[in-house]
């Protein structure tokens, strides 16, 4: 049985979710903010955490930021009545693996879920990377989600990290776009694929220092980095 952690400060929308997964043979563990959240997610080692992004006392973006300090694999969704482009892309920065937006259905709601435990499961789970990656002139430290270029660091994100890695795995070959929107951000749509473009964006910045290390776009496909 699947334990999830359910973070939701409206309190009817909390009970029905709650109801709904329990019917469906889930175990649930109930907070109605963030800071409780977070103290739940200590104490219980829930298989999923999902939460609401405006929440008192601790919201849900904050939340994950913690939690992904101690946990960089436990699955988050994200409830949000909020779709702009930059809240989502912080959502997945702090270390969302999917959103879903206010008002949902709750079939919708189940069937993220149990995708998002399949992707976690010990058999899907990529084998952790433990030693540091040289990437041209840097070094990239994985676990630690670190960037190190001469005597400058730079800490990545949860997503940044987990991007280039994947790039590192296929240096010099396609990444394909749909492979990682899938692995990463739960589905391909266009949506998605927006946030996918600017953590692209980013990790270019990031790796700006060493010209001879390119991310490029192969239209249609996906990216390859050139090293």
């Amino acid at each position: 049985m699947a334990t999830v952690l359910l973070v939701e400060d409206e309190a009817a929308l909390g009970m029905i979710v709650r109801d709904s997964l329990e019917v469906r043979g889930f175990r649930v563990v109930y907070g109605s903010n963030g800071e409780e959240g977070y103290k739940l997610f200590q104490q219980e080692q829930p298989d999923i955490i999902v939460a609401d992004v405006m929440m008192p006392e601790l919201d849900g973006f904050s939340m994950a930021e913690r939690i992904r300090r101690d946990d960089a694999l436990t699955p988050i969704l994200f409830l949000t009545a909020r779709s702009q482009t930059n809240d989502v892309v912080r959502g997945f920065e702090l270390g969302g693996n999917d959103y879903l937006k206010k008002p949902f259905s709750l079939d919708e709601l189940i069937v993220r879920i149990n995708a998002l435990l399949r992707r976690n499961s010990p058999v899907n789970r990529p084998t952790p990377t433990t030693d540091q990656l040289t990437i041209g002139r840097y070094q990239f430290d994985p676990p630690k989600q670190k960037l190190v270029f001469d005597d400058q660091t730079v800490l990545l994100s949860h997503r940044e990290a987990e991007l280039l890695r994947r790039l590192h795995e296929k240096r010099n070959q396609v990444l394909e776009r749909n492979a990682v929107l899938l692995e990463l951000w739960g589905d391909d749509s266009f949506f998605n694929g927006r946030s996918l473009d600017v953590f692209i964006t980013r990790l270019r910045r990031h790796l700006r220092h060493d010209p001879q290390i390119q991310i490029i776009n192969i239209r249609g496909i996906g990216y390859k980095l050139i090293v």
